[in-house]
């Protein structure tokens, strides 16, 4: 066996102890934990597999992003867990019933699976080396499928300003600041002068 093949044991091992724990811990601050465990040993297959590209963007996105906001929200927010997983154990059963309908389907799914006859012959082709496969991605999304990139960009951009616009509401009860108001005022209408005599109160 040489270095990656201990390795890819490795990783391998890591991303299912990972996300075995993930899911048993007790305490969700080591869950977070463990899954960050998890997403980089992906990373690291990534990197075997040699998608460089792929493995940085798990990396920056997942570990960078998605799981240290996890692991904030979970360390600020005052959540009493334990109240919560009582509150869960009563729909244990139906969970059960759509976990075993979930593994049904994907029986169903995997079992006629058969491989390609020119998937082997494809995968020993050899592939060019003078272009990373990095630099043959960004030929591929910015040439062949610009359009299609760009398209997928604005959807994300008008479901951003959809999320924002539905879940924005204005409160009436809620005192807010008016910078320009405060900009534009006239002291002599903000200020007046009292002229108190000595010993006499306000």
């Amino acid at each position: 066996m040489t270095i990656a093949d201990y390795a890819f044991w490795l990783f391998s091992i890591c991303v299912i102890v990972g996300g075995f724990c993930t899911v048993i811990s007790r305490n969700p601050v080591h869950s977070v934990l463990w899954l960050i465990m998890a997403f980089l040993s992906a990373a690291g297959l990534f990197v075997l597999l040699g998608a460089e590209f792929v493995a940085m963007l798990l990396i920056i996105v997942y570990v960078g992003a998605v799981a240290v906001l996890f692991l904030f929200v979970v360390m600020m927010l005052d959540v009493d867990f334990a109240e919560l997983k009582a509150g869960m154990a009563q729909y244990l059963p139906l969970s059960l019933l759509i976990g075993a309908i979930l593994l049904m389907q994907l029986g169903m799914v995997f079992g006629p699976w058969e491989f390609s006859d020119t998937a082997q012959s494809l995968r020993a082709a050899p592939t060019p080396t003078d272009t990373h496969n990095t630099a043959a991605l960004g030929l591929i999304l910015y040439d062949q499928y610009f359009l299609l990139f760009q398209l997928s960009g604005l959807i994300l951009l008008v479901a951003m300003i959809g999320a924002i616009v539905l879940t924005l509401r204005h409160r009436k009860d809620v005192k807010r600041q008016n910078v320009l108001e405060q900009m534009w005022r006239d002291p002599a209408d903000a200020m007046e002068l009292k002229d108190v005599k000595p010993g006499q109160g306000l």
